[in-house]
């Protein structure tokens, strides 16, 4: 429960003035908490565990425009800083923080309320004298980044003003505090944002699917779902979910809603009654028209939804077209919509055919769930994969795609799981390994003797996948670093072959 003072900060204008506030992390959404809270007039104190010269510069730009103090550096983080010789009265956490964390346990100890990005973006977002955004939610273990730009998009095409935030890259509140005056704002959420979250009322919000990811950071794969199931409560139009997956439907059944919320589904099958859903090859609605019972409105085309067409795009489209019909989008813009949207780099990106191999770029596909999408959109697959596991399961990725895959080439250096996922499921499947060098720095020499690999043993009609299933941070900095190696190494390729 929050301190009586903290319940009635609900508002941009709510009396934010001499807070005493800890802001753990500095990095995109911890800066920008930091900066919101100091406009507001709150007193300020960062804290984060790494000293780097980009974080010394923000803590310079911080202590210029009124923080209290930042601390950088291990020995900063430890325990809960007070502000200006007082106890704190308010931690707000950045997402990568774990609950474990040490600073995050003692403030729980101490009985300071913890808040992260979100749940601070939720109570400033009313601003007397602008328009209040509508907020419409995703999250799920894949697919967020996409569903996310697919909405903005088709609620532009209905002639809103609407913006892409959250975890996609821009945070939110650095989104309402711009000059312009959004009508919604299609906002990604993280498991680990949601943990942190309790009085967010969006006006529709969607769990696309759950796997198994993350199980390090919440501790386990039902806490990951609990969390995950945080984005249905309180909101107050349209709750959509999987109608193909039981765990999201399970969480619509048991999650507590405003008065008049309905469930809407989405699946790759004809839709029932109060779902989306598709007929031969077009996106159809049956849940935001009068007679939902006798006949359905005409979409889009799947063909709509990209330039390569896969099972998980078209669900992520249906789930997209869902969120903007529940903020009164009409058909036509979702169809506009679709059209107008750009896919991001490293989502089944298609980079190069040689001699008839299809080369893509998945380096998105961060997890098991994430590669089982783009593998079954391939018949004959030469694999890159590997990296950092988070403690996931590779079995039952495997063993479903085992008779398509031709070889696989490794990179990374936490494979165990995956080795003995082959070793058991696809025994008969070649395996080549790259060298195991450690460190961002040798990504790009990996990644270069993983293309020379794959290209000794693709064949015509095969497709090299580099959808590794694991996170990247043992050898690249990020998941674009590791795709924008591949898409290097294969564009050398092409021009050594031409």
């Amino acid at each position: 429960m929050d301190r009586p003072r903290l319940a009635g900060l609900t508002t941009w204008d709510a009396d934010w003035a001499g807070l005493r506030v800890v802001v753990a992390g500095i990095g995109l959404s911890g800066f920008a908490a930091a900066d919101t809270l100091i406009e507001l007039g709150a007193r300020v104190v960062v804290v984060d565990g790494a000293d780097t010269p980009e974080n010394r510069a923000k803590a310079d730009t911080l202590r210029i425009v009124g923080a209290a103090d930042v601390l950088l550096g291990e020995a900063a983080q430890g325990a809960v800083p007070d502000v200006e010789g007082e106890r704190p009265d308010l931690v707000v956490t950045s997402p990568g923080l774990r609950p474990d964390h040490p600073l995050l346990v003692a403030a729980a100890a101490e009985g300071v309320q913890i808040w992260g990005d979100v749940e601070l973006a939720w109570r400033v977002r009313e601003r007397a004298g602008r328009r209040t955004a509508e907020w419409v939610c995703i999250t799920g273990t894949n697919g967020k980044t996409t569903t996310v730009g697919m909405t903005a998009s088709m609620l532009q095409a209905a002639g809103l003003t609407a913006a892409a935030v959250g975890n996609v890259g821009t945070p939110i509140l650095d989104a309402l505090r711009e000059p312009v005056e959004h009508d919604v704002l299609a906002v990604e959420l993280s498991s680990f944002q949601l943990h942190w979250t309790s009085s967010m009322s969006p006006l529709a919000s969607v769990v696309l699917n759950v796997a198994e990811d993350h199980v390090d950071w919440h501790g386990g794969y039902e806490n990951y779902v609990a969390d995950k199931s945080r984005i249905y409560e309180h909101t107050r139009v349209a709750c959509v979910y999987n109608a193909q997956q039981a765990e999201t439907v399970r969480m619509v059944e048991e999650a507590d809603v405003e008065e008049g919320c309905r469930a809407v589904g989405f699946t790759l099958e004809t839709p029932d009654v109060s779902m989306l859903g598709v007929v031969e090859d077009l996106l159809v609605d049956r849940a935001f028209l009068d007679d939902r019972r006798g006949s359905a409105l005409e979409l889009a085309s799947i063909t709509d939804t990209g330039p390569l067409p896969t099972p998980h795009g078209v669900a992520n489209a249906l789930a997209a077209a869902a969120l903007a019909r529940a903020a009164g989008a009409p058909p036509e813009a979702v169809r506009e919509g679709l059209r107008a949207w750009e896919p991001g780099d490293h989502r089944i990106q298609a980079v190069a055919t040689t001699h008839g191999v299809l080369w893509i770029n998945d380096s998105k596909a961060t997890n098991p769930h994430a590669a089982d999408a783009a593998l079954a959109a391939f018949d004959s697959v030469v694999w890159i994969a590997g990296g950092l596991s988070k403690g996931v399961s590779y079995d039952r990725l495997v063993a479903r795609h085992a008779g398509r895959l031709r070889t696989v080439v490794l990179i990374g250096t936490d494979n165990d799981s995956l080795l003995a996922a082959l070793a058991a499921h696809a025994p008969e499947v070649p395996v080549l390994r790259t060298a195991e060098r450690p460190g961002p720095a040798a990504g790009d020499a990996v990644m270069g003797e993983a293309v020379r690999l794959a290209h000794e043993v693709a064949r015509k009609g095969d497709t090299v996948l580099m959808a590794p299933a694991s996170a990247s941070m043992d050898q690249f900095s990020s998941y674009a670093h590791r795709g924008d190696a591949f898409v290097r190494e294969v564009a050398d390729l092409v021009g050594r072959l031409s």
